[in-house]
C-alpha cells in the first residue's frame, strides 16, 4: 500500500520531532557537573534528576555520552550534584542504574549499604565541602550482605560488617523463624536497613543535619528491585 505525500510529510515531520527531543536529553544529560550547574540545582532537583536517569535505565533509553571528554573536562576540578551509599553488590552500580555520568555522583559502597564514621566522613566531604546537593541510601532486593545478617553468618572480617546489619533485623519485628529463607522478612530488614542509615546520618553528623534543615541539602532513602531496574523513593 502507498504513501501519500501527506502522511510522509507528518511521518516525517514526528521523526524529527523525536531526533530533536532525544538530542536536546542528549546535551541536557551530557552538560558537565560544572559549578555553576551545580549551584543552580536544588536538593530536590538533583534527586528529580537521579530518578529521571533511573526511568531512562529501565526504559532501555540511557543516553551515551561521550566518557573520554569526561574524562578531560573534568580533570582539573569536580562539582558532582549527588551521593550515594549503596552496597557492593555487582547488580546494582549507582551510575548506571541512575544513568549518571563521570562527575555526577560520590559512591560510597559496602556489603549492606549501612553507614559508620568513615562513610559519613566522606558524605560530608562530598556535600558540604564539594557541594553534592542529595544523599541517596540505596538499598536493594535480595541482598546477600542481609540475607547473611538474618542468618548471623560468621565468616572473618564480615562477621564484624553484618553486625552492623542487626539494628535492622531487630527493627523488622519478631518472626517465628529467623532465616533468610523468609523472604518477606528479608525485605523488612532491607527497607529498615536502609531507613536507619538515613536516621544515622542525621544523627551523627551535625554538618550534614545542619544543611538539611537550611534547605541545602536532600536525605533519602531508596530501593532497587533487581528485577526490574527500578529505585522507588521510600
Amino acid at each position: 500500500m502507498g504513501i501519500s505525500r501527506r502522511n510522509f510529510f507528518y511521518n516525517t515531520v514526528a521523526a524529527t520531532a523525536v531526533g530533536l527531543t532525544a538530542t536536546r536529553a542528549k546535551a541536557n544529560v551530557c552538560t558537565m557537573p560544572t559549578a555553576e550547574r551545580q549551584a543552580s540545582l536544588t536538593p530536590q532537583g538533583v534527586v528529580d534528576e537521579l530518578m529521571a536517569g533511573n526511568a531512562r535505565f529501565v526504559s532501555g533509553n540511557m543516553v551515551n555520552c561521550d566518557l573520554a571528554a569526561q574524562i578531560r573536562l573534568t580533570s582539573e576540578g569536580q562539582h558532582p550534584i549527588a551521593a550515594i551509599v549503596g552496597c557492593i553488590d555487582s547488580r546494582v552500580p549507582p551510575e548506571l542504574v541512575f544513568d549518571q555520568n563521570i562527575g555526577d555522583i560520590f559512591t560510597a559502597r559496602v556489603a549492606g549499604n549501612f553507614v559508620n564514621t568513615d562513610i559519613i566522613g566522606s558524605l560530608e566531604f562530598a556535600c558540604f565541602v564539594s557541594g553534592a546537593k542529595s544523599i541517596v541510601v540505596l538499598g536493594h532486593t535480595e541482598c546477600g550482605a542481609v540475607k547473611g545478617a538474618v542468618d548471623q553468618v560468621e565468616l572473618g572480617n564480615l562477621t564484624a560488617t553484618l553486625k552492623n546489619i542487626e539494628p535492622a533485623v531487630a527493627a523488622a519485628g519478631p518472626v517465628a523463624v529467623r532465616s533468610s529463607s523468609d523472604g518477606e522478612f528479608v525485605q523488612r530488614v532491607a527497607d529498615k536497613n536502609v531507613a536507619i542509615a538515613v536516621q544515622n546520618i542525621l544523627n551523627s553528623s551535625e554538618v550534614l543535619s545542619g544543611m538539611v534543615e537550611a534547605g541545602e541539602l536532600a536525605i533519602v532513602g531508596a530501593m532497587y528491585d533487581i528485577s526490574t531496574g527500578k529505585v522507588t523513593l521510600m
